[in-house]
């Protein structure tokens, strides 16, 4: 791999190329699981400079990872009539009612994060769960020589979690070292720093282990927190999973190996850029699949800049597609 990232958006620049800017003005409803988390923070980044650049505004609205209040943003901002809503949903079978209201009201809908069906959606843009998961397994298959493995999954029972565990134990296997790893435990901590701290502390205190795999980066840093005070830091290997700014921060320290980038802000992006196109009278597309990839010591300096927007002198996605 060289230094230049390829975070993929696929086709997307090939199916809107020849396109007019949207007309001043338009509102776009952002719903979001919640505003907590630094993924979903930067994708709120990545939403306002693209409204800023094709001519919208925002609004955005936090669901607090609750179901019922994620419908009722959506009835809320039916009412208020906005131009195109963005979901990510915490539950996908959950908002698909509220999804065909909006459908009902002429209100086109766009996704991030696990795709809605049973209702009608413009385009879904999302990361390969599995892939990303699979991306961080063999990585560490591939650099680790083998030992005991943590898994922290996220929240448990959802599609998310699932998916990314998947991939995981898909690419351990794949690594050169497969065989010579073994998941001694595999427990949720909700995405949440604190409670990944704490699943880990334990974990620690029954098990010798080499190798912590997070299925996002706040868990990879909770996960990082116990490993230093057990003394352990250098020790046991951390991959996370989003390539946000304070994990690309413990790579460059040392506290965390990799994380496997799937930066928020590139789909916050391309989300509203895509409403906003659509919206003009553009043709787009069902689904953007976006593509994950390592950040490692390797390329975490050039990885901080490029995925959050502030690479000098270039729309960031120039530097991600090297033109």
């Amino acid at each position: 791999m060289t230094k230049r990232l390829k975070i993929l958006a696929f086709g997307l620049f090939t199916a809107l190329a020849s396109t007019a800017l949207a007309e001043d003005g338009k509102k776009i409803g952002f719903i979001y699981p919640t505003l907590n988390n630094p993924f979903f923070v930067d994708q709120s980044k990545g939403a306002d400079k693209a409204a800023a650049e094709f001519g919208g505004t925002m609004v955005h609205l936090s669901g607090d990872n609750q179901v019922a209040k994620q419908v009722q943003q959506m009835e809320d901002l039916i009412a208020q009539k906005v131009d195109a809503i963005i979901i990510q949903a915490v539950d996908t079978g959950g908002v698909v009612a509220a999804v065909k209201e909006a459908n009902a009201a002429g209100i086109p809908v766009f996704t991030t994060g696990e795709r809605i069906t049973g209702a009608d959606v413009k385009t879904a843009v999302f990361f390969d769960n599995i892939e990303s998961g699979e991306l961080g397994g063999k990585w560490i298959s591939d650099s680790v020589d083998g030992g005991n493995v943590l898994e922290l999954i996220g929240i448990l029972g959802t599609e998310t979690a699932r998916q990314k565990s998947e991939g995981f134990k898909k690419g351990l296997l794949a690594g050169k070292n497969g065989d010579k790893f073994e998941i001694v435990a595999s427990q949720p901590a909700d995405y949440d720093r604190t409670k990944a701290l704490q699943v880990t502390e334990n974990v620690l205190q029954a098990n010798d282990i080499a190798v912590i795999y997070a299925a996002n980066d706040e868990m990879a840093l909770g996960a990082a927190r116990a490993v230093e005070e057990a003394g352990l830091t250098g020790k046991v290997s951390i991959v996370g999973n989003d390539g946000t700014t304070d994990a690309i921060e413990a790579v460059k320290a040392g506290s965390m190996a990799a994380t496997i980038a799937t930066p928020g802000y590139l789909q916050g992006f391309i989300a509203v850029e895509t409403a906003l196109k659509h919206l003009a009278g553009v043709a787009v597309p069902a689904v953007i699949p976006e593509k994950s990839t390592p950040i490692t010591k390797e390329n975490a300096e050039q990885a901080d800049s490029v995925l959050h927007g502030t690479a000098p002198e270039q729309r960031y996605w120039e530097s991600l597609y090297g033109k």
